[in-house]
């Protein structure tokens, strides 16, 4: 029995351009949700499960930010955010609003195709399947969640790969562009993790960090990148 086909939601308001997009998922294998603007977004989230969101930065009714904001809250699924200027990818990275990756119009339907395979394929960078302890964090891998002390954390989905690949070589020191490759899944351009990496790790720090200020489990190797403290298997 066939399996079904993963759910897209698409939130796009320009109706032309929502449905060049969904027709390339479609021919990729997807089953596409739609919504024109931010509400309809999270109502079609509420009650639909779905494996990956795109939403356009600039929606009518709720705006991208606030909808990205809103599923992250209660979900990891990957987000993909459309934005029309590079300068707006900058914004939204140092916003930290939660998406895991950002493309810029105009792009080839293709291109957005290939960035949904990939983060859908990103848990599986993970073959160790046992959870993982970094001090009072815990990485249950299977569910791609983390827990500190048993009380649920909250990262993106870009974080979290980060983090397992440091938890997973406790004391080993991962420059800038490894930790980029495996948090997006990609190689990117150096002006992209130069600006990027320092935010997502001060965000990891943030979110399990006793004292962010004065981190133990995320340390600084200064010149060569970063490094997690020590992580065993439960």
């Amino acid at each position: 029995m066939p399996s079904r086909p993963l759910v897209i939601l698409l939130v796009e308001d320009d109706d032309g351009i929502r449905q060049i997009e969904k027709d390339y998922l479609v021919a990729a294998g997807f089953q596409v949700l739609e919504a024109t603007d931010g509400q309809t977004a999270l109502d079609r989230f509420e009650t639909t499960p779905v494996a990956l969101a795109i939403l356009d930065l600039n929606l009518p009714v709720l705006d991208g930010i606030t909808v990205c904001r809103q599923i992250r809250l209660v979900s990891a699924i990957p987000i993909l955010m459309i934005t029309a200027k590079t300068s707006e990818i900058d914004e939204l990275v140092g916003l930290d609003v939660g998406a895991d990756d950002y493309l810029k119009k105009p792009f080839s339907p293709k291109v957005m195709v290939a960035r949904v395979k990939t983060l859908l394929k990103r848990p599986d960078l993970s073959q160790t399947q046992a959870p993982l302890s970094l001090g009072d964090v815990t990485l249950d891998i299977e569910r791609h969640q983390i827990t500190k002390r048993g009380r649920p954390v909250n990262l993106t989905a870009t974080q979290f790969n980060m983090l397992l690949l440091m938890a997973k070589h406790p004391g080993k020191v991962f420059d800038r562009e490894t930790l980029m490759t495996q948090g997006y899944g990609r190689v990117l351009p150096p002006d992209i993790y130069d600006r990027t990496i320092d935010t997502h790790i001060k965000n990891i720090r943030q979110a399990i960090e006793t004292q962010p200020q004065k981190p133990k489990l995320i340390l600084t190797v200064r010149g060569y990148g970063y490094k997690a403290a020590v992580a065993t298997h439960v």
